[in-house]
């Protein structure tokens, strides 16, 4: 295994230097932005602690009900990572630059292949581990288990990524050996129907607004045997609710061994499955991929009226770089085929606002339709921030080994980064307030809310934007083998931990205000005098607040691009 451990040494020793980072003004940013994560965790984790709490304070069904949350979170989980290493696998075992130098080392394809899925299953399960940390720390806060459950949960967990990456590169493997490699984009295409279809089964089989819903089964049994039901004792994310509920529900779980068993054996056979099919078809898999590409004819008339429109009010340069950041998106198959998993990401949100049985809330409707529609706002900046993270925060990092051609150019970089906001605001803003503006409709909440939210929602993108082509600056990887790794490092970690800050924050200053003014309006009565007095500054603070995430990280990313000599 000497030849595994050279080919992953790379990847290591590039993540060591770049967390030692000898200047003292990238010490005390990492620094600073650690404070911030360790916020971001703190945040999610008291969150989650509540509910939780609150779930334990309703006698009979108050553990059900967390069990069952348990379980959707994992499947949730789960089927991310599915995704996430079929897109991931492609990439790595496929498409990255430096795998022609890496079969040409006299390395066995057996620790060639390793090395690759060990990349994939780094790269795609750090926002997982993130997100779902605070969660699962959350549930032992509250429990109390003992330190067996920490062992278990580092263990299970581990497994059930290794199921999740058995899966989604053995899948990935496969596809690529089916098609050719002059249709890539139909393989990729092929990829999003199928996790469209797989997202849209995924919903239907949790069947969340049951949770809500108790008056549409006869009895009270009947009620708790539907919220055991979305679970399967074939799924890998039901042996892990069951191990690790043994240890926080005190009560014994059936099968724990046999769970153990299931778990390990499951993930560790396919491993070796995919180390036998890769012997068999992974090589000649990569030699068609190496095949040239049909040229397709067609689009220049749509990539020159885009040019002609952010011409005018950008310039000749920025238009330049606009068109150029255009073309290369719809060129690269990896990019512009998973907006069809977007369209199916936002009908899907928008979905889960249609089924809410609003009407059966004890809560009085237009208050639990407007406090819905509020926290919404935090929940779309999340989906925007995790899009952002995706496609914006690698945009400068794109320009690649050509960037000296920027920094020669006669344009500074600080027009440069507010040229690519320019470029990227509009779509975010196009898909804010359909995901704002249309499940507010659905909820039909007032006027007052409706516009409110919407007028949020609009100044909150350019600060998501602003902080994801900033930040993107502030850390950039322009020696990349594969552009799908700038969002996975240490930079996009940050920028999440940092737009979802954002928008808590703003949420938390809107809410004091916004609870006054939809109150009085909904008794028919003025605001006083003296709440304005607050009422405004708070506001004001808001916009202040949306200014900073503008105009701080466009300038932090300017400032280290111009100091930064070596592209």
């Amino acid at each position: 295994m000497r030849d595994l451990a050279l080919l992953l040494s790379p990847r290591i020793m590039g993540v060591v230097n770049e967390m030692r980072g000898s200047a003292t003004g990238a010490r005390k940013r990492r620094w600073i932005l650690g404070g911030v994560g360790i916020a971001f965790w703190a945040a999610m984790f008291l969150v989650s602690a509540r509910v939780l709490r609150y779930f334990q304070s309703v006698e009979v069904i108050g553990d059900v009900l967390a069990h069952h949350l348990l379980s959707m979170i994992l499947l949730t989980f789960f089927s991310l990572l599915i995704f996430s290493h079929i897109i991931t696998a492609l990439s790595n075992l496929y498409l990255s630059k430096d795998l022609e130098l890496c079969h040409a080392t006299p390395a066995s394809l057996e620790e060639l292949f390793l090395s690759r899925v060990l990349y994939t299953i780094v790269d795609s399960s750090w926002m997982v581990l993130v997100f779902g940390l605070p969660v699962l720390m959350a549930y032992a806060w509250v429990y109390e288990p003992g330190p067996v459950f920490y062992l278990t949960l580092a263990h299970s967990g581990v497994a059930m990524v290794l199921i999740a990456a058995g899966i989604g590169i053995l899948f990935t493997m496969v596809l690529v050996n089916v098609f050719p490699a002059h249709r890539t984009r139909d393989i990729l295409m092929l990829l999003v129907i199928l996790m469209v279809v797989a997202l849209y089964l995924l919903f239907r089989f949790l069947r969340p607004e049951r949770l809500v819903d108790p008056d549409a089964f006869f009895s009270a049994v009947q009620y708790m045997s539907a919220l055991k039901a979305p679970d399967s004792p074939y799924l890998p994310t039901h042996w892990v609710t069951e191990v690790l509920w043994r240890h926080l529900g005190g009560a014994p779980t059936p099968y724990y061994g046999f769970h153990m068993v299931l778990l390990w054996s499951t993930a560790l056979a396919l491993l070796v499955i995919n180390v036998w099919i890769a012997e068999a078809i992974y090589f000649s898999g990569y030699s068609r991929s190496q095949e040239a590409k049909r040229r397709r004819a067609g689009g220049a008339f749509f990539l020159g009226l885009l040019r002609r429109v952010f011409a005018a009010p950008l310039g000749r340069d920025l238009a330049a770089v606009a068109d150029k950041d255009i073309r290369t998106f719809f060129r690269d198959n990896s990019q512009w085929s998973q907006l069809i998993l977007l369209g199916a990401l936002v009908v899907v949100y928008l979905y889960n606002f249609s089924v809410l049985p609003l009407e059966r809330s004890p809560i009085r409707l237009e208050f639990l339709q407007n406090q819905i529609a509020f926290l919404n706002l935090g929940l779309a900046g999340f989906v925007l921030s995790a899009i952002s993270v995706r496609f914006i925060f690698p945009a400068v990092s794109a320009e690649g080994r050509a960037f000296w051609i920027l920094q020669s150019a006669p344009m500074s970089m600080r027009r440069f980064l507010w040229g690519k906001l320019a470029v990227y605001a509009v779509p975010m803003l196009v898909l804010g307030e359909i995901l704002v503006v249309f499940t507010n409709r659905l909820l039909q909440v007032t006027p007052f809310m409706m516009t409110l939210l919407a007028a949020t929602m609009f100044l909150s993108v350019f600060g998501i934007v602003a902080m994801g082509v900033g930040l993107g600056a502030l850390y950039p990887k322009f020696r990349y083998e594969n552009i799908a790794q700038v969002s996975t490092g240490f930079g996009g970690l940050i920028y999440m931990m940092v737009s979802s800050l954002f928008m808590a924050a703003v949420i938390l200053l809107e809410a004091a205000p916004v609870y006054v003014i939809f109150m009085a309006d909904a008794r028919g009565e003025t605001v006083p005098l003296v709440h304005w007095l607050w009422i405004v500054p708070a506001f004001g603070l808001v916009l202040a607040l949306q200014a900073f995430a503008v105009i701080k990280p466009m300038r932090m990313g300017a400032r280290a691009l111009s100091e930064n000599d070596r592209p």
